[in-house]
């Protein structure tokens, strides 16, 4: 079976560390998909897709679109939404979101991935669930509840989740926690972003474009 990925260095290990029994081959970005008309699916995680060039391939394509949905993205029918995020891709199983037809389920079976199809919705579920989670943390971090490792402790020894909620910041990104939150809040008050949490955001914005 044959992949064909665009990805970042980070995306690319995570996919293709555990599955060595695929063939994989990298891509720079997505326009480069229709050179490789002989794979069996496509993965485009860069997050700079425009899913009307992938129409002509008539395989699977696996975009890494978490806030956005396919509606909106006036995606093509083989056009799926998957979960790219940092630390999902080597999770064992994913939400996608889309139409998986046998030969999309074929695909993910030989990568040893069990999918779990869910609405088009923005978030799917467990980026939705994090989201709320960081935010509340951020929330208890301006009310001065207590400190950002406590926190973090409290909610591994309280939960048993793998990471704190400012660890998963950390790990996931604060911008892409902030940017599904104020996409959520538009339909949903309740996902209103903590102040401290954009603040933050913004002061990372600032000094990387210092950086540059």
């Amino acid at each position: 079976m044959l992949i064909v990925v665009a990805a970042s260095d980070e995306q690319w290990e995570e996919l293709v560390k555990a599955r060595p029994q695929i063939e994989w081959k990298r891509v720079h970005n997505g326009n480069e998909f229709a050179n490789n008309k002989i794979a069996d699916a496509y993965f485009d995680l860069t997050g700079n897709s425009s899913s009307q060039q992938y129409a002509p391939l008539k395989k699977p394509v696996i975009i890494n679109s978490v806030i956005e949905t396919l509606q909106e993205l006036n995606a093509p029918e083989d056009i799926l939404r998957i979960n790219g995020w940092p630390g999902f891709l080597q999770r064992p199983s994913w939400e996608i979101a889309g139409t998986v037809d046998a030969h999309t389920r074929s695909v993910f079976e030989k990568l040893g991935v069990r999918l779990h199809v869910v609405a088009d919705e923005p978030g799917f579920i467990a980026a939705r669930i994090i989201a709320m989670i960081v935010n509340e943390a951020y929330l208890a971090l301006e009310d001065e509840v207590s400190s950002k490792s406590e926190i973090d402790t409290a909610m591994k020894l309280g939960t048993n989740y793998p990471f704190g909620p400012f660890e998963w910041s950390i790990a996931i990104g604060i911008e892409n926690i902030a940017a599904l939150l104020e996409k959520l809040n538009k339909e949903d008050s309740r996902y209103k972003p903590a102040d401290l949490l954009l603040k933050e955001v913004n002061k990372k914005q600032h000094e990387s474009y210092s950086e540059h």
